[in-house]
């Protein structure tokens, strides 16, 4: 842990208008650095885990802006936990940077700029709370593409302490944080025994028939199944030569639905499925998780309302609907524990480029994109300065969150 002497904070104007005026000023001179950073990390991308460049150029970059630094966090080599401190109670917000990219084609899903928009807002908002007391840390989460950080941070207490937590990821598109999908990974190993497969394969237990017992039963489960609800796998080890009985079969899942409680109940009846493949073969069967399981993550529409108006005031960007298309985000993890926005900001500016595309990385490093980090990094720190600011905000934000549930 290492700590950086605060630089002495600017006096902020009252007036509205003249405060967002203040704020993108700031932003204006911040932004070199954060482009830098981001730049340097599209022309080193790093997979999950793996990140210790682009990770020591965040923690530097947050010392130097006044933060107090925890690296190697909840046991992770690319994690950190930097956290200013204004001295004086209030509210705790956090910011959710990732940085991990994509084998084969990089920064495919942009988290070199989205790790910086977070970095920023954390920086900005820092400048801001001195009036209004209160906490803004910012999360070093490595390896949302594989193993999702956040998932091991929520189950260490990381996010417990938050008042509320947000983060913006890159797109071809402005939209509103939304829902993801929970996920619940699934691995099923049937063992049988071998036999020859033409001169007596009634000495055989074939785990390969388990697994086709097990898809057929899935197959089935799918009528029954709610409309928002996925449940899709392979057979990733099946046998090994056709004259011989396999005696072992590997199966990956994976079960998602649109809640965390439906998931739950879902991922039940597929065990089940699993189960009956055994028993109609005598296999034995273990099961497993191959991957950490995700919380679905529940938007709250009254802190992403303000983030809106922020983002408007800031670049006068218009947000649109969410998307009804849903994946599943590690961060689901932290919406369950405290009120969190997860919405999308443009950095295609109408190229045609999808996520975890070698066309979305590119975007990352043109002047449109590090301009709207940069936007976006404003908005993040000017929505959290305003609920920090206004109890009565707060109030409304927490009661939808525990209305809600988390």
């Amino acid at each position: 842990m290492r700590q950086i002497a605060k630089p002495a904070a600017p006096a902020l104007p009252r007036d509205a208008q003249a405060l967002t005026e203040w704020l993108q000023a700031q932003t204006e001179a911040l932004l070199p650095e954060l482009t830098q950073i981001s730049d340097a990390m599209y022309a080193r991308p790093e997979l999950g885990m793996e990140e210790h460049f682009a990770c020591g150029l965040h923690t530097e970059l947050l010392e130097k802006h006044g933060f107090t630094v925890t690296r190697h966090y909840c046991g992770m080599p690319t994690a950190y936990y930097a956290e200013y401190d204004s001295g004086k109670p209030g509210l705790t917000v956090g910011f959710l940077a990732e940085y991990d990219a994509l084998p084969g084609i990089g920064h495919g899903c942009g988290h070199n700029v989205l790790g910086m928009a977070s970095a920023g807002a954390g920086i900005l908002l820092s400048r801001m709370i001195r009036e209004v007391g209160g906490k803004v840390i910012v999360y070093g989460t490595p390896a949302e593409e594989t193993e999702g950080a956040k998932v091991a941070m929520a189950r260490e207490g990381a996010f417990d302490g938050l008042s509320f937590a947000m983060m913006a990821h890159p797109a071809a598109g402005w939209v509103r944080s939304g829902r993801s999908l929970a996920l619940q990974p699934l691995q099923f190993e049937f063992h049988g025994k071998t036999a020859h497969a033409a001169s007596c394969p009634w000495e055989g237990i074939n785990a390969l028939d388990a697994a086709l017992v097990t898809m057929t039963a899935i197959n089935a489960l799918r009528e029954h199944m709610r409309p928002d609800a996925r449940v899709h796998g392979i057979i990733a080890e099946g046998g090994q030569a056709a004259n011989v009985v396999p005696d072992y079969c590997r199966m990956q899942y994976y079960v998602r639905s649109a809640t965390k409680k439906y998931n739950a109940e879902l991922t039940e009846k597929v065990k089940r499925c699993a189960e009956a493949g055994a028993l109609a073969t005598g296999c034995t069967l273990d099961i497993t998780e191959f991957e950490p399981p995700y919380d679905d993550l529940v938007t709250n529409e009254a802190l992403m309302d303000v983030f809106a108006q922020a983002l408007s005031d800031i670049c006068g960007a218009d947000i649109s609907a969410p998307d009804e298309n849903m994946g599943s985000l590690d961060a689901g993890q932290v919406s369950h524990i405290c009120p969190t926005i997860h919405p999308y900001y443009d950095i295609a500016n109408g190229t045609p480029a999808v996520a975890h595309s070698r066309e979305l990385a590119a975007c990352t490093i043109t002047p449109y994109a590090h301009k709207t980090t940069g936007d976006t990094a404003a908005a993040m720190a000017l929505c959290a300065y305003r609920v920090m600011n206004d109890s009565a905000l707060y109030g409304r934000i927490r009661e939808e969150f525990d209305r809600i549930g988390g």
